[in-house]
């Protein structure tokens, strides 16, 4: 038997808590001696971070960790009992942890809804100013927006549609930077959201998204961040966010702009003329960005972020602590934090509201909390279904112990201030309160949105998160960790645990703070990668649809009989497949996560390079939003990836973890079993786990370079249109004209044997929510027409396509592969085009057709995206973006019906022209050509950021 000293392996949160915390793995069977008892046995191997009880717990009492109860015990509990519910349970055996568990649950979550007593409330104390104020070096900004610890030029998305563009012109600009020291760099910000028709959308309230103010206030605070020289906002004019809309509402909250550079940028004449014009124009303020200087100024102007993510259980022990005992003494010295994630809260409420400023602030804090539980109960979630499998498999069982220890970034000597909504901004010093979900980083764009121009980012597992243009200290807990992820690290808190005291770290730390905020770069700048999340849209206001949506029937799979037409004939050149024909052979890097996607298209991009020759064409990432901090998506997720995986395009893929999220690796490895796919044809990396970005992208690597030794370069063989698996698309107003196009080519495809893939809502359409039901495109096409109007007759409303027009259903959910050639229908829980495409590209299709409306729409990573439009208009502002302009037939003719025929046969003809070059590799799309691309997965009706 092993006998340890208690202090060597376990660590007491508080005093009189009666559980601890492994501070190691600790092996059943150890004796440990100290501690609250003369001596523990262990009855089971006890993983580190994971606790065991130390004093024995009556029935149904609770489990204690800082002082305050995270559970209920559900018999009597012994001093050596592992600790554990049965959603630990559950996540270690999906781990595949090799240790004998216990059998059962022996303790169950509770979360008790908090009582505010108004009658013994005292008012707190805030900490008494420095004597001898410190300085940092940093920009001093006109207009009100203080100080920035940076000098950037941003470039702004004003909705998802716009990020092909903004990445595009950032990527022009950095070399005209380069030299300038003061300029630290061209950032540009992407984001998911807006991607709807603005049409009625900013005069009509109902017809907004739920989290319209959240994201406008957020657009507008980046503008007009301190750490901004100057801001391009850049839009289309189509989505839910317009240039004018956030100027608007600058104006209106009294921002001054005419301090700030800045223009609002509409896209027209076609990508590259407009990337030129813009050019021009962010050129135009470089001087004026680099003439700007560091200067002493006091830690008044610091706002920091306090922020945490992969936490585990020792988050509340050394990292938490200690990046708010460094944002005390910034406090201290005039200058203001912030604390988010509402739900991470939950549970933590006596200690957050030990020191408050009054009343009033004690109850917006509380109102935030309701709010947020309402929130998730209209989609049908509670606050447990926040923490990640990285939170669980580190430690933090439930909700409860992930706030209590998450609450510890507030120091106790200091006093919660103010109480503000997503993304306002911080007008005065102190401590702050920022509303948001769970999910860090839609957390922290809302904190640096308030202002926030330094990041305290606390991890556990080790997640490498960064934000384009304010710097990030990141803190790991633990010493292990730390040399694991030392090129990725700024802190490392778990000297505390090995014996420093806090004070020390906390003087070290607030030094180093200082060094960051005055130009230093941190381990994230040097890096070079980024991420930016607003919080997403939530689909439900209340609870009145849930049981309908989870009742629903989903999509059998099987395809539409079409009516009989003549097949196209068309010759491809394609290259042969396991699973047959397809038009391209790519390797693909597949992030897990939001947090691996960056690092995924890193490392996508140097492998590109590497491989000039090989079985494969490209290198191709999927970066997303998903795979953490939401709730009720993570079947959809695992199952649209899973989907891409199996591709027809797929020659080889490995997928990268962050390693802290809820779609780990093992996640993904239980998935694909679980649908009897062949886990060995895919290799597996992890950022955290295998070192840092560095040791994943050489494992990545070294993967790919087995993999692609085994097969030769592929040749193209002769293949038929019976072989043609075509997406089809539409954006804005669709005119009859286009829809009969799209019919009868689509009909045309089916009779040859080929799959044409369409949704079940139109892009753009302004229709409200629903389960199911087709409206294809905006087109409803179960309609037979009638003897007497032909396909052609002027009053004929569109081409028939069905062959019974009762079956208007859905055939395949949204992320779902086809596995039956023929017409599909995919089911939309949304009218964004991005996602549309998304589910598209899973299905199956090898090449995309969008009919625009309005205008040009981002391509697919993967797959080739074909734009075609009739309308005069359209063609005149975006033909050079175009890659098919079809003429319409003229109207009012006496022969209206047989020009129409004409024209819709000659629109067919250029359409398939284009189709079969693009699939034998003979054309490539603009969108595609100019990196016009984007990936988007939904979260359906019921997914919700936590």
């Amino acid at each position: 038997m092993k006998t340890l000293a208690f202090d060597e392996v376990a660590r007491t949160p508080a005093p009189g808590d009666n559980a601890a915390i492994a501070t190691r793995r600790i092996d059943a069977g150890t004796l440990i001696k100290g501690g609250p008892q003369p001596s523990i046995t262990l009855a089971h191997t006890v993983l580190e971070g994971h606790r065991f009880v130390i004093r024995p717990i009556p029935e149904r009492m609770p489990l204690t960790s800082w002082g305050l109860p995270f559970g209920l015990a559900r018999s009597a509990l012994s001093p050596g009992e592992y600790v554990c519910n049965a959603g630990i349970l559950k996540a270690l055996k999906e781990r595949g942890i090799d240790h004998r568990l216990p059998d059962s649950p022996n303790f169950e979550d509770r979360i008790e809804r908090y009582d505010f007593d108004r009658r013994a409330f005292e008012p707190g104390q805030q900490v008494e100013r420095a004597a001898n104020p410190r300085h940092f070096l940093g920009y001093r900004r006109a207009g009100g927006r203080k100080a920035g610890t940076r000098n950037c030029i941003a470039i702004i998305a004003a909705t998802v549609r716009e990020a092909g563009f903004v990445e595009a012109l950032a990527r022009r600009l950095k070399p005209q930077i380069e030299g300038i020291g003061s300029i630290d760099r061209i950032v540009a910000i992407t984001h998911t959201e807006g991607g709807h028709r603005a049409d009625s959308l900013h005069t009509n309230d109902q017809e907004r998204p739920h989290n319209y103010l959240a994201v406008l206030r957020c657009l507008a605070g980046f503008c007009v961040h301190p750490n901004i020289a100057a801001t391009l906002v850049c839009d289309y004019g189509t989505g839910t966010y317009t240039g004018e809309d956030i100027e608007r509402f600058l104006c209106e909250r009294g921002d001054d702009l005419d301090t700030l550079p800045h223009r609002f940028f509409r896209i027209r004449l076609g990508v590259e003329s407009a990337l030129d014009e813009a050019e021009r124009i962010v050129k135009g303020w470089i001087p004026e960005a680099a003439a700007a200087k560091r200067e002493p100024l006091p830690l008044d102007h610091l706002k920091v972020a306090l922020q945490c993510g992969g936490s585990d259980a020792f988050s509340g022990i050394s990292g938490n602590p200690l990046a708010g005992r460094t944002a005390r003494e910034i406090i201290r010295h005039g200058g203001s934090a912030v604390l988010a994630e509402t739900d991470e809260l939950i549970g933590a409420e006596p200690y957050i509201l030990s020191n408050v400023r009054d009343i009033a602030t004690a109850l917006r804090f509380l109102e935030r909390i309701e709010a947020f539980k309402t929130y998730a109960g209209h989609h049908g979630a509670t606050a447990e279904g926040n923490p990640s499998g990285g939170n669980k498999f580190r430690g933090l069982y439930n909700i409860t112990l992930k706030s209590i220890g998450a609450a510890r970034k507030r120091d106790p000597d200091v006093r919660l201030d103010h109480v503000i909504d997503y993304a306002a901004p911080m007008h005065a010093p102190g401590f702050y309160f920022m509303d948001s979900p769970g999910n860090d980083l839609e957390s922290i764009a809302g904190q640096v949105a308030s202002g926030a121009n330094l990041i305290f980012f606390i991890t556990g597992n080790g997640s490498i998160t960064n934000f384009p243009f304010v710097p990030t200290l990141k803190f790991v807990t633990t010493g292990a960790r730390f040399r694991m992820l030392e090129k990725e690290m700024d802190v490392n808190a778990g000297r505390y645990l090995d014996g420093q005291s806090m004070e020390s770290l906390a003087d070290e730390t607030f030094a180093l703070a200082c060094k960051i905020a005055s130009g230093e770069a941190d381990k994230g700048e040097r890096a070079g990668h980024a991420q930016v999340q607003i919080w997403r849209e939530w689909p439900q206001a209340g609870e009145s649809r849930i049981e309908a949506i989870r009742e629903a029937k989903v999509p059998d799979g099987r395809p539409l009989a079409t009516l009989s037409m003549p097949p196209l004939r068309l010759d491809l050149q394609l290259f042969a497949s396991p699973s047959g024909p397809t038009a391209d052979r790519i390797a693909l890097v597949m992030p897990t996560s939001l947090c691996s996607g960056q690092p995924a298209r890193l490392i996508a991009d140097a492998l590109g390079s590497r491989y000039s020759r090989s079985s494969v064409s490209r290198f191709v990432s999927l970066t997303h939003s998903e795979g953490c901090g939401s709730a009720n998506a993570q079947d959809i997720h695992l199952r649209t990836l899973l989907s891409h995986l199996r591709h027809r395009f797929v020659d080889s893929a490995v997928l990268l973890e962050h390693g802290c999220e809820k779609t780990h690796n093992d996640a993904v490895r239980r998935f694909l079993a679980e649908r009897g796919e062949d886990i060995d044809r895919y290799g597996f990396a992890g950022i955290q786990l295998d070192g840092g970005l560095e040791g994943a992208k050489e494992k990545v690597g070294r993967w790919f370079d087995h993999a692609l030794r085994r097969n030769p370069p592929p040749m193209r063989q002769s293949a038929r249109a019976k072989d043609l698996r075509l997406g089809i698309l539409t954006t804005g107003d669709l005119a009859d004209f286009a829809a009969r196009v799209l019919c009868r080519l689509a009909g045309k495809i089916v009779a040859a044997g080929g799959s044409v893939f369409v949704c079940d809502r139109g892009a753009f359409a302004k229709v409200p929510p629903r389960i199911a039901g087709i409206d294809i495109e905006g087109i409803e096409i179960g309609r037979k027409a009638k003897a007497s109007e032909g396909l052609v007759g002027k009053r004929a409303w569109r081409d028939a396509l069905l062959a019974d027009p009762d079956t208007r259903r859905a055939t395949l959910a949204f992320g779902e592969r086809a596995e039956t050639d023929g017409l599909h229908v995919i089911e939309m829980p949304t009218n964004n085009a991005l996602e549309m495409t998304t589910a598209i590209g899973a299905a199956g299709a090898e090449t995309m057709l969008a009919w625009i409306g309005d205008a040009p729409l981002l391509a697919h990573p993967m797959i080739p995206l074909l734009q075609a439009a009739s309308d005069i208009e359209v063609r005149q502002r975006y033909g050079a973006d175009l890659d098919i302009e079809i003429d319409a037939p003229p109207a009012g003719g006496s022969d209206d019906a047989i020009d129409e025929a004409a024209a819709i046969e000659a629109a067919i003809e250029a359409l398939t022209r284009r189709i079969a070059d693009t699939a034998s590799g003979l054309f490539t799309p603009n969108a595609n050509r100019l990196s016009m691309t984007g990936f988007q997965l939904t979260r359906g009706l019921l997914g919700v950021s936590m």
